[in-house]
């Protein structure tokens, strides 16, 4: 992927806008959604004036990821691209739009449905296609079903996506990120940008799945973890499950470690249900980790990592679930 196409990957979320009333409005929206973790935007066609809002985002809000959306033609193509767009996002898979991108340096997404539309989409070297509309596609099932023979290939599903079902696109890995209108509906129209701010905080809980893992304890010697262990065991009525070379857990919610490790008090982890999208989500926000933790498996794929920053004297590290 490319580097924006990467940025696009690492937030994960791309809200889709379909109308916007003013260059006072975009800001407050564009707000709204750095606000809710998620600073990246996808302005459409659909609208007017959609590259005067491009060019008002991508000039005050520098950081923001914003492409263009809906474009059908080269003509709006050439509007986006002018006005500052970082990608186009296309509905579908038309070539001369997508040889005009190419030409121009701009990265395309264009929409596929079937393994034809895949196929000529691939033979313009594109990576990242967005399966729409995704929902009345037959939705992630549809998805795991078509991408079979086309390894190295990653979708953008948008179309029908809601809190309810996020998840389960997030689950596959070959889901690049997801789009749609949903954190809008009609709070967009209300001006009710707090309510926008909420549908993307819980979009990117949604998106992690974070949940508690195990807590660990530092102790100075393998006789006070043992001992330790005994005592939260005989108190909780919890089992002892194992006991390691590093470290006894009990049942498998407490580790406690036989020597300092990690973490002037101890670690918590926390499993997600992916570590790598959520270390690139949290990079993307600039928070930084400790590199040197990392573990992976067999196959190359991060299975821990250490947050660089310690709270509350605990290390905070992810696993995946």
């Amino acid at each position: 992927m490319s580097s924006i196409l990467d940025r696009v990957s690492a937030i994960g979320i791309m809200p889709v806008i379909t109308k916007i009333e003013s260059v006072e409005d975009c800001g407050a929206l564009a707000n709204a959604l750095s606000q809710g973790g998620i600073p990246a935007m996808e302005i459409t066609f659909r609208m007017e004036h959609a590259d005067t809002y491009i060019r008002y985002t991508r000039e005050h809000f520098p950081d923001m990821v914003v492409g263009a959306g809906t474009v059908i033609t080269t003509e709006q193509a050439t509007q986006a691209i002018a006005a500052g767009a970082q990608f186009i996002v296309a509905p579908g898979l038309n070539p001369e739009i997508v040889r005009f991108c190419q030409q121009q340096g701009v990265e395309i997404v264009p929409g596929v449905a079937t393994p034809s539309e895949i196929e000529q989409a691939m033979s313009f070297g594109l990576k990242v296609l967005k399966f729409f509309p995704a929902e009345q596609n037959g939705g992630i099932s549809a998805i795991k079903a078509i991408c079979g023979p086309y390894s190295g290939v990653g979708f953008m599903p948008t179309g029908g996506l809601n809190l309810n079902n996020l998840a389960e696109y997030f689950a596959f890995d070959r889901v690049v990120a997801c789009g749609g209108t949903y954190m809008l509906g009609s709070h967009m129209a209300k001006r009710e940008w707090a309510q926008i701010t909420e549908l993307c905080k819980k979009s990117v809980q949604v998106m992690l799945n974070l949940k508690i893992a195990h807590v660990g304890l530092n102790t100075e010697n393998e006789e006070t973890a043992r001992k330790t262990a005994s005592q939260l065991s005989n108190l909780l009525r919890l089992d002892v499950a194992k006991d390691g070379a590093s470290s006894v857990f009990v049942d498998k919610y407490v580790e406690v470690m036989k020597s300092k490790f990690l973490g002037k008090n101890g670690h918590i982890g926390f499993s997600t249900s992916c570590v790598d999208r959520a270390v690139r989500y949290y990079q993307a926000m600039g928070v930084e980790f400790n590199m040197d933790s990392a573990k992976y498996a067999a196959n190359g794929k991060l299975n821990a990592i250490y947050f660089k920053e310690e709270i509350g004297g605990f290390a905070i590290h992810l696993v995946n679930a």
